[in-house]
């Protein structure tokens, strides 16, 4: 695949993607979507691993729900969520790798 046909393929699924990052830049979301990575996670399990107020997490999850991002299902009195796709797995997965505790120091590009 050449990088001119990458690109066609990109500009097909720009706002898709733009908004997919954009839904994901909010701190948050982006530690619900990390936490979701390992598998099912209650409401409750998930306020405790990112530290996050019952409200803003109810209030993220429902925003995440409404985009199709995580899907909810529930068990008695409990809420249990999932990750709704695959790709995002691998982009998150993919950003870990980039920023997480295991990713070098940046190194800066020099242009030439």
């Amino acid at each position: 695949m050449t990088a001119h046909m990458d690109l066609q393929d990109l500009q097909e699924r720009a706002a898709e993607v733009s908004g997919l990052l954009k839904l994901l830049s909010h701190p948050n979301r982006l530690l619900i979507a990390c936490e979701l990575t390992a598998g099912e996670r209650s409401v409750s399990a998930l306020e405790d691993a990112i530290g996050a107020a019952q409200p803003n997490l109810s209030r993220d999850l429902a925003k995440m729900r409404d985009e199709g991002l995580v899907i909810a299902r529930r068990q008695s009195k409990s809420v249990f969520y999932s990750l709704a796709d695959d790709r995002l797995v691998r982009l998150i997965d993919a950003l870990c790798a980039a920023f997480g505790p295991e990713a070098s120091k940046p190194k800066r590009r020099t242009r030439k």
